[in-house]
């Protein structure tokens, strides 16, 4: 970009969202590594002018999506979404932006993409499954992608979580995982938004080569 006649780098301004679900620092600090000017907001207005959004989160779905709603989020996302933003979606960030969630009942998401947000099953072919799953685990490539650029077949990324997404159209999954015997989608890819399962942030330099893919194709 061009600035009083000269060339210069600009960085993209990227607002993480702050709603009082955590992992704020890591992704800060991972979009800041590669290039990015990361701010931590609470403000829809800042959501709404910035150049790309992620949508972080650990916690429980109905506190999230209450959270979301009170500081106006909602549709300061789907505004931001249906405008061709780039978006990321990290751990709760992913699953918030289905129709809906079974965690203490059901609630309604955000519903940029139908599907549910389901608990792993306690049983699977006879085996016990440990919930949550909590670890490394790897990610199978479902479809290509500039996000993947560099990241191979079976990479291994951290995970923590109870609850797995399961979308309705299946075009969308970009990697399956499979935990046990059970496989479910751990990463959805579709027009301006990638949202994923696992912590790219804390995924050492795979992960890190998911925000570098990502903040390079703002």
């Amino acid at each position: 970009m061009y600035k009083d006649g000269k060339l210069k780098m600009v960085k993209p301004k990227i607002a993480i969202i702050d709603y009082k679900m955590c992992n704020l620092f890591s992704v800060e600090h991972a979009c800041r590594y590669v290039g990015g000017d990361p701010i931590i907001t609470t403000k829809p207005e800042d959501v709404r002018s910035a150049d790309a959004v992620i949508l972080p989160g650990v916690g429980a779905f109905h506190d999230a999506i209450s959270n979301l709603r009170e500081l106006g989020m909602d549709t300061a996302i789907i505004d931001v979404i249906s405008g061709g933003i780039p978006f990321m979606g990290i751990c709760l960030g992913f699953q918030l932006l289905f129709s809906s969630s079974e965690e203490f009942g059901t609630s309604n998401g955000l519903g940029v993409f139908n599907g549910a947000v389901r608990k792993f099953p306690r049983d699977v072919n006879g085996y016990t499954l440990k919930i949550p799953q909590m670890g490394w685990n790897s990610i199978s490539i479902n479809k290509e992608s500039h996000i993947l650029k560099g990241v191979n077949d079976d990479t291994y990324m951290y995970f923590v979580h109870s609850f797995y997404v399961l979308p309705e159209d299946n075009d969308i999954i970009l990697t399956k995982t499979t935990y046990s015997d059970f496989e479910y989608c751990s990463s959805i890819s579709d027009t301006n938004v990638f949202a994923c399962q696992f912590h790219p942030e804390k995924s050492g330099e795979e992960g890190i080569k998911i925000y570098r893919n990502w903040v390079a194709s703002i």
